[in-house]
């Protein structure tokens, strides 16, 4: 959903293609180009010690619209970034034939480190002021450093590991705990820890076992994917971005597909655009965010159906227990 700005934007679509890649000079493969995705995956692109990426860009404005509007100076520009390295590019693109217009951005990998965002905005003066953001990409492309398979949606990451001994190190300060989740990457990870509790690895890789085996699996499943949504949620809301009159964007990736899966749950009956807008004054402003958070758990618990997973859990301890019996 597009944000409302107080003076004339643009409302036909503002495209963007993917032409080519070249990596290190060298042409990658169109099959790590996908147009249906939007993305570019350069894992495994044939240089193991690849520095830069170079991606040639197409974009597609409303001609008709521009050319008849109050806007002056347009420019379309690309922009590259990653919040995970605070890493941001930007090039001008050049106007072509039929409202296009084309350019290259460099991805430098040093300056990256997982998954970038790629958009496209236009911006123009408007009533005098330059600079005005009137128009941009309603579907950003991702460029991959870690995938081989352009693919644009991706689960929650799961890593087992032992708390007090592999690394990442910083896991050792957390070695009582079963699991926990990591949310300040590009990709959320729910890190097992297989020291923990003893067993509970076992029963959570075997795919059958007797009764109390599934439901410990289960009722294990559930309670991780709870707390996952719940610091997804809270990552996702407490790293937007804003406009020039300070109503919050929503974000793209995983972010937006979290916020847009619990907002309704969290802020029922609300637009996702005002209930971002409100949230994000709750937690700035401090009123009601504490109320809040009942919402939050009640929506994350809906996602992982805590509820379900308990109803099974007793009913098999029941016939369990009349068995026994």
């Amino acid at each position: 959903m597009k944000p409302v700005f107080p003076y004339p934007t643009l409302l036909g679509d503002v495209l963007c293609d993917v032409v080519s890649v070249r990596v290190d000079g060298r042409p990658l493969p169109y099959t790590r180009v996908s147009p249906d995705e939007r993305v570019v995956a350069l894992h495994e692109s044939g240089r193991a010690g690849w520095e830069e990426a170079v991606i040639d860009l197409r974009a597609t404005l409303p001609q008709e619209e521009l050319r008849d509007g109050s806007w002056q100076d347009t420019t379309c520009l690309a922009v590259l970034g990653e919040k995970a390295t605070n890493a941001r590019t930007t090039v001008r693109l050049l106007p072509g034939a039929n409202g296009t217009w084309t350019g290259s951005i460099t991805l430098s990998r040093a300056s990256h480190m997982r998954r970038a965002t790629l958009s496209v905005l236009v911006v123009a003066t408007v009533d005098g002021v330059p600079g005005r953001l009137v128009g941009s990409t309603e579907q950003d492309w991702y460029v991959d450093l870690k995938e081989a398979t352009p693919v644009r949606q991706r689960d929650v990451e799961i890593v087992e590991v032992d708390f007090r001994e592999e690394s990442p190190t910083w896991l050792r300060q957390f070695e009582d705990a079963a699991w926990v989740v990591e949310t300040s990457d590009d990709m959320p990870r729910v890190y097992l820890n297989t020291s923990a509790v003893e067993g509970l690895m076992a029963v959570m890789r075997s795919p059958g076992g007797s009764a109390t085996e599934r439901v410990i699996r289960e009722l294990t499943a559930s309670q991780t994917a709870q707390d996952a949504w719940t610091a997804m949620f809270h990552t996702a809301i407490s790293d937007l971005d804003v406009d020039e009159d300070g109503t919050p964007v929503m974000p793209t990736g995983w972010r937006e597909a979290v916020l847009r899966a619990m907002l309704p749950d969290v802020l029922p009956g609300r637009e996702p655009t005002d209930a971002l807008f409100e949230i994000n004054e709750r937690r700035t402003k401090g009123f009601g965010w504490s109320e809040l958070q009942t919402y939050v758990q009640y929506a994350a618990g809906r996602r992982a159906k805590i509820t379900k997973k308990l109803t099974t859990a007793v009913r098999t301890a029941d016939r369990a227990e009349r068995t026994a019996d």
